[in-house]
């Protein structure tokens, strides 16, 4: 899952950066409402966290943009202005959360997680899919109660195809869920990760489609 963090503070957005990476998530960031109006693959994301006090200009008015153009992904805001004009404004233009600072990380990943929760249409944590068992909240992966170890590449690319189980998926969409737009990206990067899940979940779990991309068995 990728992330756009849109922080002006280079401190505070590098250290929220490393912890939700460390949490499973790709992230991309922006300082300036100038970089992330017009951010190129917008629609690809899992959620964006915006801050209000940008040095461009307010973060309503960036997020009012983003929803009449039609952008979808959930996005939270996370800001040290805490009156309730504010949430208001913030909700009313279009947020699905309003965050203060400072929050623990905890609060922030559950928050998260909810709001992505549902967008996709679920509502716990856990996925089934193929006789497996993943849980988003506990990093964890199971078959009939076994727990399955695996890296947090792995993690991350399982999860995007328990999410779109039975569909096929490019090496194109793998690589744009899986890293950040500033990342070194490869296409045999994602040929490796999908050999290493199999041998770990079992090969008949992942089907290669000629041509086409993966597709993870229901």
């Amino acid at each position: 899952m990728r992330l756009l963090l849109v922080e002006d503070d280079p401190e505070l957005s590098r250290r929220l950066s490393e912890r939700l990476q460390a949490a499973g998530f790709a992230v991309d960031m922006a300082g300036e409402v100038d970089q992330a109006k017009y951010w190129p693959d917008i629609e690809q994301l899992s959620a964006i966290i915006l801050d209000l006090g940008l040095p461009d200009g307010e973060g309503t008015d960036l997020l009012d943009y983003w929803r009449k153009k039609g952008v979808t992904v959930p996005i939270l805001i996370l800001t040290a202005r805490g009156s309730w004009q504010d949430k208001v404004e913030g909700l009313n233009s279009g947020a699905d959360d309003f965050v203060v600072k400072p929050v623990r990380f905890e609060e922030l990943l559950a928050r998260l997680h909810a709001l992505i929760r549902r967008q996709t249409g679920r509502s716990d944590n856990s996925l089934s899919a193929g006789g497996l068992m993943l849980n988003l909240a506990a990093k964890t992966v199971s078959r009939n109660g076994e727990p399955i170890a695996l890296s947090r590449n792995e993690f991350r690319l399982l999860h995007l195809f328990m999410r779109r189980a039975g569909h096929i998926l490019p090496q194109a969409d793998i690589l744009e869920n899986l890293y950040a737009l500033d990342a070194e990206r490869e296409q045999n990067t994602i040929e490796v990760h999908v050999s290493r899940l199999r041998r770990k979940i079992g090969r008949q779990a992942i089907t290669t489609v000629r041509g086409l991309g993966y597709r993870f068995e229901k």
